[in-house]
């Protein structure tokens, strides 16, 4: 070695990278730590000096590192390339530039030993790079040059003379200095900073460099360039997949269009395997190898030299989310991670991909318009503008996307014969949001740059297209994109695998996982994700069914206590049936009953035709359904005449909903374990209000074991949506078993936010800072959480044993499940569809807790 070289080995800012060296990601960035590791497995490695981000940062302001040292680690007749160096890989950075030392000499050296193309090839290609890189000459400069090989290199090497008045550079070190100025300056640069942060990368990262021996991939015997990997990026099933391309450099093999082998043996064409078995076997096995020992699944950069591999770089192998699943399992059940490194390995939002259907990554998208994804997954259909149209189309058996201005309680048996559902109103936890997510079912709200025609049955994008009944769009529910057509989709992926890391997070985590579920399929999918029980039944969904609807509004319209009473009595069978499906179905676990909860209004019909119908129906004068409509009209209805309020002003709802639960119980116990039913008393804000209540749902409890001649438990609860039911949890936690936190309507009366109507401003509100997330989507840990904290220290203070729960959408939040955990809830309750991306996201806590994370 030449003393020279010590400089470089001695130095950390500029070092040859070797088993020891001071080479780390923070300071290097990963490609230099990478290849250390490579170098330690004692792969083929070409010799690499790694230039820190602090000698960047030098270069870029004009103070070069000693460009001698650098070069005498390199035999002197040997090519070299730069390639950049970030801390992550994902924030980019400026083109590899490959071939640095070529001048004229070595052009006539390299002719001789591999001939006169495969030289000018090499040459030709440093010339154009450094030129539109480094020169930072137009790229038109070359256009008009059509030749190749050795004629193509003398015209680009007079283009290049020509456009800048100076020979194309021929010493090694002045064409290393001016690449290594003109990357350190490009990464720095003010589009460069912006492209960074777009990405999610601070504006003042930092650039590492690595510049290593070319290994030509062109020349004598088989030589070439390409990647290699064990598994399927889409799928993560173990298949040998990558590209390889003979006499080609860098990533060539990669490019569109370009007519490169397989890796493996295959019928349809010529493989690597084929023309160069031993260095294919070599490849898997150093493949294999860097997979055990680095933990992962790696992508391998290649390249060979007459029949010889050379490993450029290896790269964490890019993957989908069912891909990443696959993955992680199956490095736990080959032994080289633990099952807790694999729960921690996946993003619980991820989740989302595997349990609906997905638009494949590869399909070409055509956006019509971006709104708030509401409820992942994605689907194609024909659009319909009413929930009658929806049920149409689902029994002729065509899938169909309901599109609204927005959903209202009546729309839900339209949701559900609906494959999607497009509002042009609404937010993270509108009335379709909610819904959708309930169903699995995937949605887009908000999408207020489109324009909702609805009663002329018209759709207009923003580029002018307009969409009529019939035509088909797909609702990308994950992502909140419209498109038009029929894009290829990927299947939900519920493997064994999927099953697999369920099951291992269910045994690191240390907080409950419940499900809202309002019908026996909420309840049936809940069951099927493995959620422990019900968190959240809301029974006002079972009254919108034809046959019911009609008797609820007679309901309404009856004069006097007994007149309601004698109306509900023929409801009472009916929703007893319901809660005995809920509770065979969820045999075992618990099950949470809301009591009826919105206003009566929402019962009645808005429209002329609507009124005239429900008056025939009844037996009434027109004129008598449109005084009461208006007469139980509400200025703020969600802060009007419901939950509790109604149980304590109109008793007759709750004394028949108390009933069917406890006939219910009675009856679905006949079979199997007995059923504890949890019945919860909405937005109560006094003490007063539960005794009212709970005095009569006593009674009614009473009665229907003294007629049935049979006793049952049941434990009484509040819901918690008022910032006054927090405050005086220390009155009302002694007349309850449970406390369950309602965070949708809480964050509503907290921020004085319209929880339908914040999404036309919430993402301005986000993107200027206002807010640091959508209150409605992250539970807000400073203000709702704080209320959160208050309930719950002050519930248990006077009752240690309550038990603690939030049941409003947060409970699906990874963030927000944090939050629970750590105030010592019991547990969280979501929709069906998020319950796996609870379990995952409860499980990371856990085992971060125990990490000290």
């Amino acid at each position: 070695m030449k003393p020279i070289g010590a400089a470089v080995q001695n130095n950390p800012d500029t070092t040859l990278i070797t088993a020891t060296a001071p080479v780390s990601t923070a300071t290097h960035g990963g490609r230099a730590k990478c290849l250390q590791r490579l170098v330690r497995l004692e792969l083929p490695v070409p010799r690499t000096v790694a230039l820190s981000f602090s000698s960047v940062h030098q270069i870029a302001e004009g103070r070069m590192p000693d460009i001698e040292a650098v070069l005498g680690q390199f035999d002197p007749n040997s090519l070299l390339c730069v390639r950049p160096s970030s801390e992550d890989p994902d924030w980019g950075g400026p083109g590899a530039v490959l071939n640095i030392g070529m001048n004229d000499a070595r052009y006539v050296d390299l002719s001789d030993t591999m001939g006169v193309e495969a030289a000018a090839a090499l040459y030709l290609r440093f010339v154009h790079t450094y030129a539109i890189h480094v020169a930072r000459l137009d790229p038109d400069v070359f256009d008009d040059i059509e030749a190749n090989g050795r004629e193509g290199l003398r015209l680009s090497l007079r283009a290049y003379e020509d456009e800048t008045d100076e020979s194309f550079p021929q010493d090694r070190g002045e064409q290393l200095s001016a690449v290594l100025r003109s990357m350190a300056r490009a990464w720095e640069g003010t589009s460069a900073r912006l492209l960074r942060q777009a990405k999610g990368a601070p504006a003042d990262a930092g650039l590492g460099l690595v510049v290593q021996e070319m290994i030509p991939g062109v020349g004598q015997g088989e030589c070439g360039s390409g990647v290699l990997q064990l598994v399927d990026p889409v799928t993560g099933l173990p298949q040998i997949t990558g590209r390889y391309l003979s006499q080609s450099q860098g990533r060539d093999a990669l490019g569109e269009g370009v007519a490169a082998l397989y890796l493996e043996k295959d019928p349809r064409g010529t493989s690597l395997e084929d023309v160069a078995p031993e260095a294919f076997a070599a490849l898997k096995e150093h493949a294999a190898l860097m997979r055990s020992k680095l933990r992962e699944e790696m992508q391998v950069e290649f390249v060979i030299e007459s029949g010889h591999v050379h490993i450029l770089d290896g790269v964490r192998v890019s993957r989908s989310s069912r891909a990443n699943v696959r993955i992680a399992v199956r490095l736990a059940e080959d032994g080289i991670i633990t099952p807790q490194e694999a729960v921690m390995r996946v993003d619980p939002h991820s989740l989302n991909e595997l349990l609906h259907r997905q638009v494949h990554p590869a399909a070409e998208r055509d956006v019509l318009t971006t709104g708030i994804a509401a409820s992942p997954g994605a689907a194609t259909g024909r659009i319909v503008f009413t929930s009658a149209e929806a049920q149409a189309s689902a029994a002729r058996g065509e899938a169909c996307i309901l599109v609204r201005s927005e959903t209202a309680p009546e729309d839900v048996r339209g949701m559900h014969a609906a494959v999607a559902v497009l509002t042009e109103k609404g937010g993270m936890t509108s009335h379709a949001a909610v819904i959708g997510r309930g169903l699995g079912l995937p949605c887009i709200v908000g999408a207020s740059e489109m324009r909702f025609q609805t009663r002329d049955r018209k759709l207009t994008a923003p580029d002018g297209r307009v969409f009529k009944t019939g035509d088909i769009i797909t609702i990308d529910g994950s992502s909140g994109q419209v498109l038009a057509g029929e894009p290829e989709m990927l299947e939900a992926a519920l493997d064994d695998c999927f099953q697999t890391l369920m099951r291992w997070a269910d045994a690191e985590r240390d907080i409950g996982i419940r499900a809202n579920a309002d019908t026996p399929a909420d309840a049936q999918a809940a069951r099927n994700f493995d959620a422990q029980g019900i968190g959240l039944c809301r029974t006002e969904h079972m009254f919108f069914d034809p046959g019911r609807l009609t008797v609820m509004r007679e309901m309404i319209f009856a004069e006097t206590s007994s007149g309601r009473a004698a109306v509900l009595a023929r409801l009472l069978p009916m929703q007893r049936e319901d809660f005995v499906q809920l509770f065979r179905i969820m045999e075992g676990q618990p099950v949470c009953i809301r009591l009826f909860d919105p206003p009566l209004h929402e019962f009645l019909p808005t429209t002329r035709t609507g009124q005239r119908e429900l008056a025939e129906a009844l037996g009434l004068p027109v004129s008598d359904v449109e005084r009461r409509v208006a007469a139980m009209s509400e200025y703020n209805p969600m802060l009007g005449l419901r939950g509790v309020r109604l149980g304590v002003t109109v008793p007759e709802i709750y004394d028949m909903q108390a009933r069917a639960i406890f006939e219910a119980t009675l009856e679905a116990s006949k079979e199997g374990a007995p059923v504890v039913p949890e019945v919860m008393i909405p937005l109560v804000s006094a003490k007063r209000e539960v005794e009212l209540v709970k005095s009569r749902i006593d009674a009614v409890a009473a009665a229907v074991a003294s007629e049935r001649g049979k006793t049952f438990d049941y434990r009484l609860g509040v819901m918690v949506e008022t910032p006054r039911a927090c405050l005086r949890a220390e009155e009302i936690a002694p007349h309850t078993a449970f406390l369950s936190f309602g965070t949708n309507d809480l964050t509503q009366m907290t921020y004085g936010l319209s929880r339908d109507d914040a999404g036309r401003f919430m993402s301005a509100y986000v993107r200027q800072g206002v807010f640091a997330e959508d209150p409605f989507h992250v539970l807000d840990a400073d203000g709702v959480g704080e209320l959160l904290k208050l309930g719950s220290e002050r519930g248990r203070k006077v009752k240690p044993g309550l038990t603690l729960s939030v049941c409003g959408e947060h409970g699906g939040n990874p963030e927000s499940i944090g939050l629970c955990r750590a105030l010592g809830f019991n547990y969280v309750s979501c929709s069906p569809f998020r319950v796996p991306v609870a379990r995952l996201s409860a499980a990371q806590l856990a085992i971060s807790s125990k990490l000290g994370g």
